[in-house]
């Protein structure tokens, strides 16, 4: 907000920049279809509003000042990011780029496999994934929104909830076969699996199961999926999300242990910064994504 104070109006910037770039205040008028007179006043007016000279005037040319110079670099990108902004917003309205953080497991297992149907419904519009562990900063990156996992919304986002979290205890038939549980109990004779952002997954399934006992150990994974293979390999038990293991369920990879599954405390939501939620593609993906989840999509 503070920097807009100091925005000065367009016609002024355009004026610069014209004449900056073409070395002329005749060509830039011709350019504008301005006069000579009206450019020079806009320029003018623009040194008076900055209190700094930004040409010399040597008889029939205007040179840059280094100052007029250092401007003119980046007040040019920033008139073509702005001109081509309008321009896409004219020639596609409802379309447009949008970056979104996901997390590795639900990007890669829930989001992936459905995103052609957004992609089908919405051709304008172009999708960029990055992906993210740890918290993300809208404003130090250049991100439109994100599927975050947790209890907690910033002052400064909004958010849409979309689910939440219902994890499943899964080894390989192998390592089952071989430990053979016969109550929840026996699992804290086991290796459990754990993954950091869950640090108290196992102990409150345990409790669920009845079962009090303090902060199991075993090896810690920074990523559901990591996990899982580590399960299908034999390295232990493991609390993994329904939406990750399907697949691995139907196909005999994993079994689940005791047919009791447990929802994590938090849950998958979209974020996006406070304000920006008007913007045509988030709309669009925020609106797509709420209703595949709300019909089991």
């Amino acid at each position: 907000m503070l920097a807009r104070r100091y925005m000065p109006p367009i016609a002024q910037l355009a004026a610069f920049e014209a004449a900056a770039r073409l070395g002329s205040f005749t060509r830039a008028a011709e350019e504008l279809d301005l006069t000579q007179s009206a450019v020079s006043r806009q320029i003018a007016a623009l040194e008076s509003r900055l209190g700094l000279a930004l040409f010399t005037r040597e008889r029939q040319r205007v040179v840059l000042t280094p100052q007029g110079a250092a401007y003119a670099a980046e007040i040019g990108p920033a008139l073509a990011q702005i001109g081509n902004a309008t321009l896409n917003l004219a020639a596609n309205p409802g379309g447009g780029a949008l970056t979104v953080a996901i997390l590795p497991a639900f990007g890669t297992r829930w989001l992936a496999p459905r995103l052609p149907r957004f992609l089908n419904a919405h051709p304008g519009v172009t999708i960029n994934l990055t992906t993210r562990l740890g918290r993300f900063d809208f404003e130090a990156e250049r991100i439109d929104a994100a599927i975050d996992f947790g209890r907690d919304i910033r002052a400064d986002t909004e958010a849409a909830f979309l689910m939440h979290e219902t994890v499943l205890p899964c080894a390989s038939p192998a390592f089952l076969a071989e430990a053979a549980p016969r109550a929840p109990a026996d699992l804290l004779d086991l290796p459990l699996l754990h993954v950091a952002s869950r640090p108290r997954g196992w102990a409150r399934w345990l409790a669920g199961q009845g079962v009090d006992a303090p902060l199991p150990r075993g090896v810690v994974f920074d990523q559901f999926a990591t996990m899982a293979q580590a399960a299908i390999h034999g390295l232990g038990l493991a609390l993994l999300p329904d939406f990750l293991v399907q697949d691995d369920l139907r196909d005999g990879r994993l079994v689940r242990v005791f047919d009791a599954a447990a929802t994590s405390h938090g849950a998958y939501r979209l974020v996006w910064p406070a304000g920006r939620g008007v913007y045509p593609p988030l709309a669009a993906f925020r609106d797509w994504i709420t209703a595949e989840i709300a019909a089991g999509g």
